[in-house]
Parts: structure tokens; C-alpha cells; sequence
């Protein structure tokens, strides 16, 4: 894949005015706090991921437990960043409001969440705090950093420490054929991290 300015940027893109809990795809990046290696490493162009790498793995598969309106897509965790595809659904209407084709691509399944009566079957709240149907994606991806830097850290025994950088940058997907180059390029990030913008080692 040749390197796409629009993808491999590390500027936020975020949109002035832009509802960020409209349905619609968006393309989540989130590194590390100083670009550190913790979640894993590359070993022959595949990411083994290491025991906080599969605590990034969890709660962000987690993720439609916790907002009943979000879909999940491709996604990958680098030795020290994460790509990921949410598509963020119209809940309360009479159906999901699919607006590019999230079928099954890699580690990332989208899969149904909504009961028949459109309510998340057999869920509870997480911790007595009903989650907002109309997630925002910055809810989102405030929830599973909290969580991953809450679990990190109790692995680490280093209470109170970031993990992730405070920011993170996201791109709205507008059609299939988007989708697909950037699934394309989260199915093969660890295949070209010795040319990764995030790998200390191309950009120190």
C-alpha cells in the first residue's frame, strides 16, 4: 500500500461544527504517551501482543457492550498505537443507519448489538451509570482509554500514570471505497512498521 497523506497523517482532522454523534464510519488513531513500546512487538510482519496489548484488545471489543449504538470494524494494535474502524449507528430509529459496508475484514467484527425491540439484550450498566445511546466518539474513545489506562496500570502497579497520549485523531469515513483502503491499511500496518510514522526508529 503506497503512503496516503489523508491516512498516514498524525494531524486531527476534527471538523468545526462536525456532530461527532452522527451516524455514520470514522477512523480512530490513539498512540502511546511518548510513542513508548507497551502493548506488544513485531516478529516477522505480525504483532504479538504482550499482556497490556491484550487488555487494549479487550475493552475495545468491549466497546459495543458499553454504547449500544456503536459497530465495530477492522482494527490493530501496534507496539505502541492503535488504528481502529467504529461506525457509530442511529439508535432509536427504526433501523441501524448503515452508511458504507461494514462487512467482516480482520480482527475487527462488526456484529449486531440491538435486541429485537431495538433495546441491547441482556446488558447491564457498568457501574451503576446508565451509558448514553447517542455516544459521542469522543465518549468512545474517552471510555476505552480510561479503561485500558485503568487496567495497564494495575498490571504495572503504577497507579495514576498515562498511557495513552491526551489526544487522538480521527477521520470520517465517506464511502466504500475509503473504507476499504484504510481496512487495507490496518490489515498490513504491522507488515510496514519499519515505515510507520509511529515507529521511533523511521521518525526519532
Amino acid at each position: 500500500m503506497k503512503h496516503n497523506p489523508d491516512i498516514h497523517h498524525r494531524q486531527s482532522i476534527r471538523l468545526a461544527g462536525y456532530d461527532y454523534a452522527a451516524p455514520g464510519a470514522y477512523f480512530v488513531t490513539v498512540c502511546a504517551l511518548n510513542r513508548e513500546f507497551l502493548f506488544g512487538h513485531i516478529l516477522a510482519g505480525d504483532m504479538v501482543l504482550n499482556d497490556a496489548g491484550r487488555m487494549v484488545e479487550k475493552w475495545w471489543q468491549g466497546v459495543p457492550e458499553h454504547f449500544p449504538n456503536v459497530l465495530l470494524d477492522a482494527f490493530v494494535i501496534m507496539p505502541n498505537h492503535f488504528h481502529g474502524i467504529v461506525q457509530i449507528e442511529n439508535v432509536g430509529a427504526g433501523s441501524p443507519c448503515v452508511i458504507v459496508n461494514m462487512e467482516n475484514v480482520g480482527a475487527g467484527s462488526p456484529r449486531p448489538i440491538l435486541g429485537p425491540g431495538g433495546e441491547p439484550p441482556d446488558r447491564q450498566p457498568q457501574g451503576g451509570v446508565t451509558p448514553p445511546l447517542r455516544a459521542t466518539l469522543g465518549q468512545i474513545v474517552g471510555y476505552f482509554k480510561y479503561q485500558t489506562t485503568k487496567q495497564i496500570n494495575q498490571l504495572r502497579d503504577n497507579p495514576g500514570v498515562p498511557v495513552w497520549q491526551r489526544n487522538y485523531y480521527e477521520r470520517v469515513i465517506r464511502d466504500d471505497e475509503e473504507l476499504a483502503t484504510i481496512r487495507e491499511y490496518i490489515r498490513f500496518n504491522p507488515v510496514k512498521w519499519a515505515e510507520d510514522a509511529e515507529n521511533p526508529a523511521v521518525h526519532p
